[in-house]
């Protein structure tokens, strides 16, 4: 991402809370000049405790859940690293994560939440789930129903934790059940009385609501072990259950012990500043952190209501300025799902049920959610009254993209390489045209293939990883292995010790992924500019013929390694309009090799290269050009990404895709099919397209299957005019 000003300072939010996800959006909207911002977190999106209940109950779709974590990061301008913090360093201002990789900082706050697992009682981590985290429980719980919905399982549930949130995940789960037509069968087990956190009319309503769908409470009852159909409690009592969830109390996550900080019962003490007690440049908040001179208990309206206070303090931290104490009310409201869309409030001495307060929460609940949600878009550059001729139109098209979708257009491009002349010398044995040079070296064949990529992500260490994946394609698709490679660097303008936190980031990353593939890092170039661009050399060596573009015969059939779209996503994120799932789906794709697939496609391949830039369409145009040959695509087999068709159809794609379709049309597609996009989609790190004698086809395909890779038939090439292309449906 391009930054209008230089980088100086590291801030990093270490998990998506509440207060995080609040924060980025005060950010977005009022970013502080040179601070680079990063947001650690396992997913893209997490989930929101206020509408869980009613997530489980059937009332809100998985979507309505979920903070979308990858679009708050780019309004915020910040970077999203999807790994698991585990420990941190204060003194050297360092977080490690899950996978090795350290992340530096100056300013860092932490909002991970808790957890409510009970791994000390047998058998609970294989046969249970605890209510939190809440993305995972909420997973579970949706897998459970549909074996419900499929009669693979029945309505026996047992909540462990008598609290306010067990009866409220009981009397939702038994509403969702009772939407599948089976009978619910749900004990809350808890070790001493239940619902001790409300008074007695609230909990007179929560006792009637659980044994009115045929609920029933163990008090006084302590769970000794737990198998996949039954719970055994401590006095020996069986209670047969196809789901356990477990509610009793909140458990702090491992990485508060491993952060060096001062704990209270594992929780991250800090002061009404929200800094922690032992490092002023560290703060926490959310049910993570302890409030020292202000106790309150574990509930997300705190989380919610520190997060101005927050902001205002990682600001002042920041760039120098007073501290704002952080103020917690007393009392709170309780707003408690009863199961159908009625709800409990209980504030004080004060409860009231009924469908009107379910309406209420909701209005809260959706108020939240489309703050974090719901972002300004972003608008466009506009030319100022006085410009060169062609700057409004080019301003009008669809913004510059990352990665292959910012390559100069195959029309361009094709008519500046004609102009070149063949290779002279003897030992360059191939021109410009394919995947990458061949070259002549004491007997050997060695191929050379250079690529560079604006960044389609800020993690600098995943965009490295797919720069390097990326070119390798080149490699592969010639049937080479990997041998050396440069890397050159351009980095956005920053300060030499947040130059070294990249530089170290993207070389411990280049130099994993290259040896895993049997390559050495060799060298390089760095330089500074207004974004981020990494740009790979390679050269491979070639035991045997070089696969080239033109071998393909006639019948031969086209196999593909990758789905299609991923420019469309990308360009979409880049408007803040894509999923953050779809988004991580695709980045999860491109950080993968394909060195196997190679392996198994290059013992049988005719031709062979890698979908990139030119889109699926013009890479196969060009094959097809090669071999003297037309090409016919089985459309309706031709994998896509997630999300890709809605994002077609909101007018969301490449800037390159219309150069794209220029240079290698496709006959017989209907009129607005929106897969014509994806014909023409630029692709980053894109799969392998190989041509496979249609005999040996379905062999490969086997083969590919049993490594775990999935392959498609996508078409074939036959007898036709050079270079055509059509599709069948």
């Amino acid at each position: 991402m391009q930054l209008p000003f230089p980088a100086t300072r590291d801030l990093v939010l270490v998990g998506g809370g509440h207060s995080h996800a609040l924060i980025l959006r005060m950010w977005g909207m009022s970013p502080l000049p040179g601070v680079r911002v990063t947001v650690i977190n396992p997913g893209p999106v997490a989930a929101y405790s206020g509408m869980l209940p009613g997530h489980v109950a059937g009332h809100y779709s998985q979507d309505a859940l979920e903070i979308d974590l990858v679009k708050l990061a780019r309004f915020a301008g910040a970077r999203l690293v999807r790994d698991v913090a585990v420990a941190m360093d204060p003194e050297a201002r360092r977080v490690r994560l899950a996978s090795g990789r350290d992340i530096g900082f100056d300013v860092a706050s932490i909002d991970i939440g808790i957890h409510s697992e009970m791994p000390d009682i047998p058998g609970f981590r294989a046969h249970a789930v605890g209510a939190k985290p809440l993305d995972q429980f909420a997973k579970t719980w949706r897998d459970h129903l549909e074996r419900i919905k499929l009669g693979a399982a029945n309505g026996k549930v047992a909540v462990i934790g008598g609290g306010v949130a067990g009866f409220e995940l009981a009397l939702t789960m038994g509403e969702a059940i009772r939407g599948t037509g089976v009978i619910p069968e749900i004990v809350v087990i808890d070790r001493s009385a239940p619902l001790d956190g409300v008074g007695p009319r609230a909990r007179g309503v929560l006792m009637a609501a659980l044994a009115g769908i045929g609920g029933r409470v163990e008090a006084g009852a302590e769970v000794a072990e737990i198998s996949a159909d039954h719970i055994v409690l401590t006095d020996g009592r069986q209670i047969d259950t196809a789901f356990c969830v477990g509610v009793a109390g909140a458990m702090p996550h491992a990485f508060n012990t491993a952060s060096g900080l001062p704990l209270e019962r594992g929780f991250i003490r800090v002061n009404r500043y929200l800094q922690s007690e032992s490092a002023a440049h560290i703060f926490a908040s959310g049910d993570c952190a302890h409030l020292v001179e202000t106790p309150r208990p574990k509930a997300g309206v705190f989380a919610v209501r520190a997060a101005p206070v927050l902001f205002k303090n990682l600001r002042a931290a920041l760039a120098g300025g007073a501290m704002t104490a952080f103020k917690p009310q007393k009392t709170y409201l309780k707003l408690i799902s009863l199961g159908p869309k009625s709800a409990l409030a209980e504030r004080g001495k004060l409860a009231l049920s009924g469908p009107f307060l379910w309406r209420w929460k909701d209005h809260i609940d959706q108020k939240f959610m489309n703050m974090v949600n719901n972002l300004p878009k972003m608008t466009p550059p506009v030319a100022p009254d006085q410009a060169a001729l062609g700057m409004s139109d080019m301003l009008a098209e669809k913004p510059l993209c990352g990665g292959c979708g910012a390559k100069v257009g195959p029309g361009v491009l094709n008519a500046g390489l004609c102009q070149l002349p063949l290779p002279s010398r003897a030992d360059v044995i191939s021109g410009p045209g394919d995947d990458a040079a061949v070259l002549e070296i004491g007997g050997l064949r060695q191929v050379l293939t250079t690529d560079h990529l604006r960044a389609v992500t800020d993690d600098p260490a995943a965009m490295v990883r797919i720069a390097i994946l990326h070119a390798m394609g080149d490699i592969w698709s010639m049937g080479a292995e990997p041998q050396a490679a440069l890397l050159s660097l351009i980095l956005s303008r920053q300060s030499e010790p947040l130059q070294a936190r990249v530089m170290e980031e993207i070389l411990t990353t280049a130099q994993a992924v290259l040896q895993a593939e049997g390559a050495a890092l060799v060298g390089g170039h760095t330089t500074m500019g207004s974004e981020m661009t990494i740009g790979v050399t390679l050269t491979g060596l070639c035991g045997q013929k070089v696969i080239t573009q033109d071998g393909g015969k006639a019948g031969d059939r086209l196999i593909l390694t990758r789905p299609l779209g991923s420019g469309i996503i990308l360009a979409a994120e880049m408007q803040g309009a894509a999923r953050g799932r779809d988004v991580a789906a695709l980045l999860d794709v491109m950080q993968a090799p394909q060195g196997r697939a190679a392996a198994i496609l290059r013992g049988a391949a005719t031709a062979m290269t890698d979908v990139t830039g030119f889109g699926f369409a013009g890479h196969l145009g060009a094959m097809a050009k090669g071999a003297g040959l037309s090409a016919l695509i089985y459309l309706e087999n031709l994998p896509i990404f997630a999300g890709v068709q809605d994002l077609v159809r909101a007018g969301h794609g490449s800037a390159l895709a219309k150069s794209n379709r220029a240079a290698a049309p496709v006959a017989g597609l209907a009129e607005g099919d929106w897969r014509s996009a994806v014909l023409h989609d630029p692709q980053t790190a894109g799969g392998l397209l190989a041509a496979i004698p249609a005999q040996k086809a379905q062999e490969i395909l086997a083969a590919l299957a049993k490594e775990g890779i999935e392959a498609w038939e996508v078409g074939e090439f036959e007898a036709g005019p050079e270079g055509g292309m059509a599709v069948r449906a």
